[in-house]
């Protein structure tokens, strides 16, 4: 089924000038004083170094994006390579490097407001601004783009003018010495000016938005980082040969107080407007990426969804901009210095970084469905980039101050404890670090048979669960059923005590399996039997799918959903949640009167329902097959919604190659979905739905539809899934590449 896209309306120079917006701010008009103070005029070195690192950065952020275009940047990358972990410590070096640049870019505000009166307190100021900032973003009024280009033409216009005038003013003989305090002071200062870096990224979480992405989207990043770049050299440049040392290190308005030397009172003006818009537009930015990092982290269960509670009346996550906000608040009234705002929002980028580069090795490797960039890095930059990046960006964190490397760890820290105290028991998406170590683990040959697992255990369903599986093996000759049956052993007894001793269990598994090779015959397709004795029979099961590289698996429910601990059943989650195989759950009812239905969505899986159905339906002229689609009422009449329900459900038949006479097709329209569903179904004897929800969650395993209707229907409920793709646990690929070690030896 067709998923939505955004409209690819961003051409490069769109894009382009979105990069150099969030680029060109408060750090221009900040840190001259403090980057001079700490490395000379040498420190435009710092910022060429943190151009590199960016420009390193951008790269491998330009084919992630293009591979995973989705909100959140790159937190959403390492989370989805690294695991989440990983996606734990960046999610919130992520948030807090937004809160303290924030603290750092109203501190700034302050500073420059002094220009007006001595007598204004610079924190009193941020203070003010701040709570202002915040209360805009709770209320959810929108700054339109056409305003924010304005800020930026009028930014740029406004340091061109610092430039031209200023070039000619430059006294050169203030260059000497031009490195006073040694290349080591320089990487330090590149650490301190970093933060002048963190926003092009914004460009890569808008991927989805741009045109021709394997052209444009690096372009414009590398542009983005290269324009300001340049531009912050030459303010360096012109700062440290118009002002004495000593008087530019003292300043606290250091644009302003250069541009005063040759441009008079007007040029001073102009800097200190460019200076409050720059730090408060970048302030505001800030705000609004810190809660698009809690919506991402909330979306993956890595943070509670309370956090991302929308305002019923402002439309906006109130309680994550409280949050934010309140930590801000805390870190300029505490009376933290700007200069550790600047170094701890630097940390927290340059780690978040070189996961970066570290995610796109991981990927490459992993080479996992659907993640296809439109821009790769080039074989003469791969993988030259992410490892000079990693390298670069560690030399600098080095390089840091111990208090500062403190606060980054500690933050860091909190992130790992969350993982292992919140987000660990909530997050269910896999990494992709053990397909990454065996290496292009998609890639591998598909068995000749399409082999289904069934899961046996119970002699009164034996038999109608071989025929689920037999009718979908059928439909995929040459094909083969294998049923699998584990008794379960605890942790105190061995395996060989559990063949002696429990012998009844054992004789009881021979009789279970016996059987289902007598029922056998009856198929149409052949039959294996595996006799498992194992500690988790959940575990066991997803062992011999990966051996026999199944496409499917069919298991029995008993049609109660737990109300604590396991949903399904412990095994059927387990089994639900980490098969990497199509799944069908059947719920048995009473007799059948071959009446068959299917349930027609459109989500992911109403494809594999219908399969099902008509695999059931197949070869008994007496079943009939019905494909129902419910619409819900509309207000207008733009749609016919009788019409798009068929148009659905042809879609849907078209798509498997069932043809009209098969089916017959049924649409009803109403209010309330969910209810009219289970109502509509009570006629059928066997229902066919597919999976709403396609990983387990905290409620619901399948989807709330799906389970409702296999509790409370009194007939057959099959659910189905589609095969999802399943990286492997580094222990799984670790043994994987250990055992082809051992039989290459062998052999």
């Amino acid at each position: 089924m067709a998923e939505q896209e955004l409209a690819r309306d961003l051409g490069f120079l769109e894009a382009y000038t979105m990069g150099v917006g969030t680029m060109i701010g408060a750090g221009i008009f900040v840190l001259p004083s403090i980057a001079i103070a700490n490395a000379g005029p040498a420190s435009m070195i710092s910022f060429a170094i943190g151009g590199v690192v960016s420009l390193l950065a951008a790269l491998s952020l330009s084919e992630l994006a293009t591979g995973m275009p989705r909100a959140g940047g790159s937190y959403y990358y390492v989370n989805r390579a690294l695991g989440g972990f990983w996606g734990s410590m960046v999610g919130w070096g992520m948030w807090s490097g937004l809160m303290f640049a924030t603290a750092f870019y109203m501190l700034g505000f302050g500073q420059y407001l002094t220009y007006f009166s001595d007598q204004l307190p610079v924190v009193v100021s941020a203070l003010i601004m701040a709570a202002l900032l915040l209360l805009v973003n709770y209320r959810g009024v929108k700054e339109t783009g056409s305003l924010q280009n304005i800020i930026v033409l009028l930014l740029i216009g406004s340091i061109l003018v610092f430039i031209a005038f200023g070039i000619f003013e430059v006294d050169w003989q203030t260059f000497k010495p031009f490195n006073p305090q040694g290349w080591g002071a320089v990487a330090a200062t590149a650490a301190t000016i970093y933060v002048s870096f963190i926003g092009f990224e914004v460009i890569a979480t808008s991927a989805e938005e741009v045109k021709n992405p394997g052209r444009n989207l690096p372009l414009a990043m590398i542009a983005s980082v290269l324009t300001p770049t340049l531009l912050y050299m030459v303010v360096i440049l012109i700062s440290s040969g118009v002002l004495p040392m000593e008087q530019i290190i003292g300043s606290r308005i250091p644009v302003a107080d250069v541009a005063q030397q040759y441009l008079g009172g007007f040029g001073a003006l102009l800097m200190v407007g460019g200076a409050i818009m720059a730090t408060v537009s970048s302030a505001n930015a800030s705000i609004l990426s810190a809660a698009r990092v809690n919506f991402a982290m909330g979306r993956d269960g890595l943070l509670s969804d309370w956090l991302n509670t929308v305002h019923h009346e402002f439309r906006t996550p109130y309680r994550a901009i409280l949050v934010t906000g309140g930590v801000i608040l805390l870190l300029i009234g505490v009376g933290v210095g700007i200069e550790t705002l600047a170094n701890v929002a630097s940390f927290a980028y340059l780690a978040t970084y070189a996961l970066v580069h570290v995610a796109v090795m991981v990927m490459r490797q992993a080479n996992p469905p659907h993640y296809e960039p439109d821009f790769q890095l080039p074989a003469v930059l791969y993988p030259v980039v992410p490892v000079a990046g990693i390298i670069a960006t560690l030399i600098i964190l080095s390089r840091m101050q111990p208090l500062v490397l403190g606060l980054g760890l500690g933050i860091l820290t909190i992130g790992i404890f969350w993982y292992l105290v919140y987000a660990r028991k909530h997050y269910q998406i896999p990494s992709m670090i053990g397909d990454a170590i065996v290496a292009n683990g998609r890639e591998q040959e598909t068995p000749a048979r399409y082999r289904v697992v069934v899961a046996v255990a119970n002699p009164r369903t034996e038999q109608q669960l071989l025929d689920v599986a037999g009718r979908l093996a059928a439909a995929h000759a040459p094909a083969e059923v294998i049923a699998v049956n584990v008794v379960e052993v605890p942790y105190q007894t061995a395996l060989e005590q559990e063949m002696e001793f429990e012998e009844q269990r054992v004789r009881n598994q021979r009789e279970l399996l016996d059987s289902a090779r007598e029922m056998a015959r009856s198929l149409q397709v052949g039959l294996r039997t595996r006799a498992v004795i194992g500690r988790h029979a959940g575990q066991a099961l997803l062992n011999i799918l990966r051996e026999e590289q199944a496409r499917h698996l069919v298991m029995g429910w008993g049609g109660r959903r737990k109300r604590t601990g396991a949903i399904l059943g412990k095994n059927i989650d387990t089994l639900a949640s980490e098969a990497s195989c199509g799944v069908t759950v059947v719920k048995f009812g009473g007799e059948r009167d071959h009446q068959v239905l299917a349930l027609v969505g459109e989500g992911p899986n109403a494809p594999q329902a219908v399969r099902q159905a008509a695999a059931m339906a197949k070869g008994d002229p007496a079943t009939s097959l019905t494909l129902l689609n419910v619409q819900p009422e509309t207000a207008t009449t733009e749609t016919d919604p009788e019409r798009r329900g068929n148009e659905l459900i042809h879609t849907v038949s078209d798509h498997i190659g069932l043809s009209e006479e098969e089916f017959t097709p049924q649409v009803v329209i109403s209010s309330d979905i969910e209810e009219t569903l289970l109502s509509e179904t009570l006629q059928f004897d066997t229902i066919c739905v597919g999976a709403t929800r396609s990983t387990a969650m905290t409620q619901f395993l399948f989807g709330s539809i799906p389970e409702r209707l296999g509790e409370r229907h009194p007939g057959t409920v099959l659910i189905a899934r589609e095969p999802e793709y399943q990286p492997r646990t580094i222990l799984q690929a670790i043994t994987e590449r250990l055992r082809a070690r051992s039989t290459s030896m062998e052999t």
